[in-house]
């Protein structure tokens, strides 16, 4: 817990640092032929004018009274704005994880127990298109396909569960692929170990062998890639939120990059950091469910 919430601090400030260079946000927020006495004004108004260090301390004392700051643009607690957008970036981070888990257990091991059949012919090159395709293509095919022609499905919003689909499955299709060729490759590795050759002389069925014995030592590399891929979900729905007009944190970061919102974009590197660490912990104690000697004192 303590490299946990010292990982969160050390965030902090390199973000804090890191926008302080990203712009002025002052002249943003003035007219191009605002008066230099008007800029200066309205800087010290903000604390602007003040070192960083300066500026540093004085939000990290406000931080833990859960204040971080003042939307520039919005006249709204930037913790507050990226809060309210939270539920609709979670819905995607969480349905594209379902989706690509899900999806990626069976068929990692449909291509493992088939290894060189037809089935594994045809999925492990689809997985290689799903893992080298970019995450804006399979956006823009999606919308292209199901909204424009087939017109199944909405392309933009969010509303009901039918405009979760097309940016839940172009967020998960990458995880999906690299996962069930994650599966895969741990399932041949186990398959050959000397363990489940044992059970198998025993008599065990080819079933109890592969999804007892063999998947459950697969899935504990498995969960620690697929933590890892939740993480990064949502450095990538960024982009797919803008795409499909979700309106989610990663397409309010970008509107606030736009404008440099320095409190917004510094609230949401927070948010996603305690994201973060909460999925790492989440991830270790899966880890002594899925093997009961793994034990955290």
């Amino acid at each position: 817990m303590a490299s946990s919430l010292m990982v969160v601090l050390v965030l902090s400030a390199v973000m804090f640092v890191l926008v302080n260079f990203a712009g002025d946000p002052v002249l943003m927020l003035l007219p191009p032929d605002a008066p230099q006495s008007q800029i200066e004004e309205l800087r010290s108004a903000l604390g602007l004018d003040q070192p960083v260090y300066v500026r540093y301390f004085k939000f990290l004392a406000s931080a833990l009274r859960g204040d971080l700051g003042t939307s520039y643009h919005h006249g709204q607690p930037a913790l507050k704005l990226v809060l309210d957008r939270l539920p609709a970036s979670m819905e995607l981070l969480i349905g594209a994880t379902l989706l690509s888990v899900v999806a990626a257990v069976p068929l990692g091991v449909a291509c493992a127990i088939n290894r060189g059949k037809a089935i594994d012919k045809v999925l492990l090159p689809l997985s290689l298109i799903g893992i080298s395709a970019p995450g804006f293509w399979v956006a823009i095919m999606l919308i292209l396909v199901f909204s424009l022609t087939l017109q199944w499905l909405p392309a933009l919003g969010r509303g009901t569960l039918a405009h979760a689909v097309l940016p839940s499955i172009s967020l998960a299709l990458y995880r999906l692929a690299l996962g069930m060729r994650f599966v895969r490759s741990g399932m041949l590795d186990v398959l050959s170990q000397d363990y489940v050759r044992t059970a198998r002389a025993k008599g065990l069925s080819e079933a109890v062998v592969t999804y007892k014995h063999a998947l459950r030592n697969t899935l504990i590399p498995f969960v620690t890639i697929m933590g890892l891929q939740m993480g990064s979900a949502l450095a990538h729905a960024i982009v797919t939120e803008r795409i499909f007009a979700w309106p989610g944190m990663g397409r309010l970061l970008l509107e606030s990059i736009e404008k440099v919102d320095p409190p917004v974009i510094v609230a949401y590197t927070m948010v996603t950091g305690v994201i973060f660490v909460i999925i790492n912990l989440v991830v270790d104690v899966t880890y002594g469910l899925l093997d009961p000697r793994i034990r955290y004192s």
